[in-house]
């Protein structure tokens, strides 16, 4: 039975790294994978996945209405697809996921996703509370604290690097940012404000 799994983590932590290893594992063998990302992600080419480290691959755009399911069972007809990656998963919506997992359970494919589990208040982005809750497989990325200790939250900070309390759920950026934080330093930082 194909497995729906969720690789979640801090920014910062190799996610997109990750993803793109198991993409070459996949192909290197011979098999066929498709690759999604976040059409809102604009840091990069649209369409692109992109490490830190410079890895990269080109990847379908999923935004708020796109159908998966369809685009999966079409291409999965044309020519077999071995597995799916979805990377910045956290901005999937709950129905997307539920897609997610009937590829799993009527296309036999697995599905692999990769994102982050909380934003910057603490609250689970929409994706990631239906991965959590679907899932067959979870898996934490560790990412480290500038003390060492793990890294499980992400600071917003501003132009001067100072946290940030309020916004929008979403704000695309990257160590411009937002900063891994373990727990308690997260909560230093936003009780300081």
């Amino acid at each position: 039975m194909a497995k729906l799994y969720f690789y979640y983590a801090s920014m910062n932590a190799g996610k997109s790294t990750n993803l793109l290893q198991a993409d070459f594992n996949y192909r290197e063998r011979g098999m066929r994978t498709m690759l999604f990302t976040a059409g809102i992600d604009t840091r990069y080419k649209k369409g692109m996945i992109r490490s830190r480290i410079g890895l990269e691959a080109p990847a379908i755009p999923f935004f708020d209405h796109t159908a998966i399911l369809p685009l999966v069972r079409y291409q999965h007809q044309a020519t077999p697809v071995d597995c799916i990656l979805v990377d910045e998963a956290q901005f999937l919506k709950k129905a997307q996921v539920f897609q997610l997992a009937q590829i799993c359970d009527e296309l036999s494919i697995p599905v692999l996703c990769y994102g982050l589990r909380t934003d910057f208040q603490a609250q689970l982005f929409e994706g990631s509370q239906y991965l959590l809750a679907l899932a067959d497989v979870l898996t934490e990325i560790k990412s480290v604290c500038r003390c060492g200790a793990k890294a499980t939250m992400n600071l917003r900070v501003d132009d001067r690097g100072k946290p940030v309390r309020q916004g929008q759920q979403t704000e695309i950026g990257g160590n411009d940012r937002y900063v891994a934080l373990c727990r308690r330093h997260f909560m230093e930082n936003l009780n300081a404000l």
